[in-house]
């Protein structure tokens, strides 16, 4: 038994069924908005959509009690958060990263889909790139 047979174990299929919807469009949308941040005029309008997608993703994913995805999301919104005090845009290696970090959901969005197992994720993923501006 998979996460997604869990969830649907624990919640209305409906419910399981909004969230994996959304997941989908919210996973979709991050890369592009991930490269507009090396982009001084897309930055401010990219951090708040990105922040906005992972608090979303947070808040969706502690009511349906996934904690990895939950202790990740928390994480990169912490991280968005800083981003939000700068005028940008974002160096090279803070793109690299948030852009690992994307790899990671659209990883979790498969495991959901295939009713697997949610990938284990790497180590070095949890150490925060210099996020000073170049």
């Amino acid at each position: 038994m998979g996460v997604r047979r869990d969830l649907e174990d624990r919640f209305d299929f409906e419910i399981v069924d909004e969230f994996l919807d959304h997941y989908a469009m919210m996973v979709e949308v991050m890369e592009p908005l991930i490269i507009d941040l090396e982009h001084v005029n897309q930055y401010p309008r990219s951090v708040e959509e990105l922040f906005r997608i992972f608090h979303n993703i947070k808040s969706a994913t502690n009511f349906l009690q996934i904690e990895p995805i939950i202790r990740l999301s928390t994480f990169v919104e912490d991280v968005l958060e800083q981003m939000r005090m700068s005028s940008g845009p974002s160096n090279e290696d803070t793109i690299n990263w948030l852009l690992q970090i994307s790899d990671v959901f659209q990883s979790w969005q498969e495991d959901l889909k295939l009713d697997s197992d949610l990938t284990k994720i790497e180590y070095n993923l949890l150490k925060l790139p210099d996020l000073e501006q170049n």
